[in-house]
């Protein structure tokens, strides 16, 4: 397969950077769900098979373009069924914990779904399993955080804030997958078929409409189906970091696994090698664009 060995996930380190190879622009790429290395300490109660569908395996090798074009890319390298980086520090449901956590928690909707900053469960085919026998404990979900959510986010702050302070603005891509039976999961029974590609923009709030239309017709030039906030719209990384009106631009980009990669054996497919090649050139418009919006300001 075209990936380099280099973007392969370091048990090491909880966030992994990739600067830009050409000249710099305000453009940053984050993948905070591509993470394969799982720590000692996680301790789950369900076999790997079942706790990798939880991860949005290979998404960070098929952007891995990125830095070519003068973006960074950042992903993490531990599993979001461990800590989900794409969620408030805060939104973790207080029943699964043995003890009072010692703040207010504000447990979100996702929460109730079983996908909180620490997940409690993994869906298949319709059917959730519990992902512990067990409560954790206040020291254990505090380290989670320490050593991985908050490094995670203290790097993608950094790249954002930076391209702030130098360009007076930034373009933000959040790069995901979705399985295939999403719809089943979320209960939607009356769904339209799933796109190949899902952009969210949390209904017009994080990012210009232009910039959303460029992406969606890059996309669509390589046969690509794409839908906009159907059924994903984005949740705590975009949410954050899209300010339209302050030149902060963060798209979130959903992937429909069987396009790239077989969702059992979390293989590459034969959609994976014309996929990464055609993100290289969405990536060289998206770069043309941003450069452009440079020379305006």
């Amino acid at each position: 397969m075209a990936w380099h060995d280099d973007l392969s996930p370091r048990p090491d380190t909880p966030v992994e950077v990739w600067l830009p190879e050409a000249e710099a622009l305000p453009l940053v790429c984050d993948s905070p769900h591509s993470g394969t290395a799982y720590p000692a300490d996680f301790h789950a109660a369900l076999p790997p098979q079942l706790l990798r569908r939880g991860e949005d395996t290979h998404v960070h090798r098929l952007w891995q373009c990125a830095p070519r074009h003068g973006a960074t890319l950042i992903a993490a390298t531990f599993p979001r069924t461990y800590i989900d980086p794409n969620r408030h520090e805060t939104d973790i449901d207080p029943e699964m914990l043995d003890a009072p956590w010692p703040e207010p928690l504000t447990p979100s909707e996702k929460t109730r779904q079983g996908l909180g900053l620490i997940w409690t469960r993994i869906t298949r085919n319709g059917v959730a399993t519990p992902l512990y026998d067990r409560r954790l404990s206040v020291a254990e979900v505090r380290h989670r955080i320490d050593a991985y959510w908050r490094p995670y986010h203290a790097q993608l702050q950094q790249a954002i804030d930076s391209s702030v302070q130098r360009f007076g603005g930034v373009w933000h891509l959040n790069l995901h997958s979705m399985p295939n039976d999403v719809y089943q999961r979320l209960g939607r029974h009356d769904a339209p078929p799933l796109a190949d590609f899902v952009l969210g923009d949390r209904d017009g709030t994080t990012c210009s409409p232009e910039f959303v239309d460029l992406i969606a017709s890059a996309l669509r030039d390589g046969g690509y189906t794409v839908a906009l906030n159907e059924p994903y719209k984005g949740v705590e990384l975009i949410g954050r970091i899209g300010q339209p009106h302050l030149n902060r631009h963060s798209l979130q980009i959903e992937l429909r696994r069987p396009v790239y990669m077989d969702e059992d054996t979390r293989q590459p497919n034969s959609g994976f090698d014309p996929l990464q090649a055609h993100l290289d050139g969405v990536m060289a418009k998206v770069a043309a664009y941003v450069r452009e919006q440079c020379v305006q300001e």
